[in-house]
C-alpha cells in the first residue's frame, strides 16, 4: 500500500487536511491519538476508495459488469471526492477515475450499439417470420408441412428477444392472425375433402355394384371389356376415404378376379380341347396327303369326303395353326378335283352319267310343263317353263364343256 498519509496533516488543534493540486482542504479533526495515527485512519478511508475503483476497474476490463452501470459507479466516485473525508492521492486518483470514465463510456457506447444491431436483428427476424406465417396462410396446400412450419415458426418466436414491447405486440397479432386463418382454411378443405370423399364412396359403391353384377357372365368378351371400362371410371374417380376405399377396392376387385379366373378356367379347358382338335386335324391332313389320287381317284375323293366330314366334327384348333391347315386339305381336295374333272372330260357323252342324269332331269322338267298345260294352270306352267330353261341351259353347257 502507498503511504497515503504523505497527502495530509494534522494540526495543534487536530484539524486533518489534505493536500491538492487546488491546496489544502479541512477533511475532519482528530483528537482521539497522536497526529500519526489520525493520518493513517484517513489513509485507511482513502485506501477504501481505491479499492473501490479497482474492483470497478477490474469488472469493466473483464466484461463482468455492465459498462453503463460502472460509469454510473465511477462518476458517482469522482463527484464524491471533491468532499471525501480522505488522505491520499485525490488527484491522481481522480485522473485515473477520469480515464476510466472515457474508457467506460466507450464500452457502454459499443453495449448500446450491440443492443441496437441484436433489437434490429431481433426485429427483422420476427418480421421474416411473419411474413412467412401470412405466406402460408394465404397460400399453401401442403397441410402437414405447412402447419408443422407454423409450430416451428412459434418454437423459434419465443427465443427471440430485445424487440420493444409494442413493435412485438403488433408483430404477434399478425402472426397470430395468419395463424388461425390458415387453421380455418385448412379446415375448409378438409370440409371440403371429406364431402368430395363421401361422393366418391357412393360413385364407387355404384362401379361395385356392376362389377359384382358381373362376375358371374360367361359374355367373355363383351364382359371382359365392361369390367375394363369399369376399371377406368375407378381409376377416373376421386378416392374415398382411407378405411372406405381399401374396403371398396377389396370387394371390386374380388369381383374382377372371380370373372377372369373363370374365363382362364374356360378359355384353358378350350385351349387343351383345341390342342386335341389339332393333334386329330393333323392326323386327319397326313391321311388326305398320303392318299394316292393319280392312280385311284374315284377312291381317293371317296377317302376325302370321309376325312372332311371327321375334320369338320373335329371341331376348332388354335388360331394360329388354322388357315394352315385348311390350304393344306385345300390343297388336296383341289387335286382330287382336277384329276376328277380330268376324267369326266376324257368320258364320252353317251357314257357320261352326269350328262345322262342331266337329261333325265330335262325329261322330267318338260313332263311337268306338260302336265301344268293339261291343268291349264298359268302360275304353275311359268314356274314349270322357268325349270326347264334353267336345266336345259345347264344341259348345254355341259355338254359343251364335253
Amino acid at each position: 500500500m502507498s503511504d497515503w498519509t504523505a497527502f495530509g496533516r494534522v494540526d495543534a488543534d487536530g484539524t486533518v487536511y489534505v493536500k491538492t493540486a487546488e491546496g489544502e482542504r479541512v477533511v475532519g479533526s482528530w483528537q482521539a491519538g497522536a497526529p500519526e495515527e489520525g493520518l493513517a485512519h484517513f489513509a485507511r478511508r482513502f485506501a477504501d476508495l481505491v479499492t473501490e475503483v479497482d474492483l470497478t476497474e477490474a469488472r469493466l476490463n473483464s466484461g463482468a459488469a455492465d459498462a453503463s452501470h460502472s460509469l454510473s459507479t465511477i462518476r458517482r466516485l469522482r463527484a464524491s471526492l471533491a468532499e471525501a473525508h480522505v488522505v491520499g492521492d485525490i488527484d491522481g486518483l481522480a485522473a485515473r477515475l477520469d480515464r476510466l470514465a472515457t474508457v467506460a463510456e466507450e464500452k457502454a457506447g459499443e453495449a448500446r450499439a450491440a443492443r441496437d444491431a441484436a433489437r434490429t436483428e431481433a426485429l427483422a427476424r420476427k418480421t421474416a417470420l411473419v411474413e412467412e406465417a401470412e405466406k402460408l396462410a394465404a397460400e399453401s396446400t401442403g397441410w402437414k408441412t405447412a402447419g408443422d412450419r407454423l409450430k416451428e415458426i412459434l418454437d423459434e418466436w419465443k427465443t427471440i428477444r430485445g424487440v420493444d414491447k409494442k413493435t412485438d405486440g403488433e408483430l404477434w397479432k399478425r402472426f397470430a392472425a395468419a395463424r388461425d386463418g390458415f387453421t380455418r382454411r385448412r379446415g375448409a378443405h378438409f370440409a371440403s375433402l371429406d364431402a368430395q370423399r363421401k361422393q366418391a364412396q357412393t360413385v364407387k359403391e355404384e362401379l361395385v355394384a356392376e362389377a359384382e353384377k358381373l362376375q358371374e357372365s360367361t359374355d367373355w368378351a363383351a364382359t371382359a371389356g365392361q369390367l375394363k371400362d369399369l376399371m377406368n371410371q375407378w381409376r377416373a374417380a376421386p378416392r374415398a376415404s382411407k378405411e372406405a376405399e381399401q374396403r371398396l377396392w377389396e370387394r371390386f376387385r374380388a369381383a374382377q378376379d372371380a370373372f377372369f379366373s373363370r374365363r382362364s378356367e374356360v378359355f384353358s379347358a378350350r385351349d387343351n380341347e383345341q390342342r386335341a382338335n389339332l393333334e386329330r386335324k393333323q392326323a386327319l391332313l397326313a391321311e388326305a396327303e398320303a392318299l394316292d389320287v393319280d392312280g385311284d381317284p374315284k377312291g381317293a375323293q371317296a377317302k376325302l369326303r370321309e376325312i372332311q366330314a371327321q375334320w369338320h366334327e373335329a371341331g376348332r384348333v388354335p388360331r394360329e395353326a388354322a388357315a394352315g391347315l385348311e390350304r393344306r386339305l385345300r390343297a388336296v381336295d383341289d387335286k382330287v378335283r382336277e384329276v376328277m374333272d380330268s376324267a369326266w372330260r376324257r368320258t364320252s357323252p353317251q357314257d357320261n352319267p352326269l350328262l345322262a342324269q342331266m337329261r333325265a332331269q330335262v325329261a322330267e322338267a318338260e313332263e311337268r310343263l306338260a302336265r301344268a298345260q293339261a291343268a291349264g294352270d298359268a302360275r304353275r306352267i311359268k314356274e314349270a317353263e322357268q325349270a326347264l330353261a334353267s336345266k336345259r341351259q345347264f344341259l348345254q353347257l355341259a355338254e359343251q364343256a364335253g
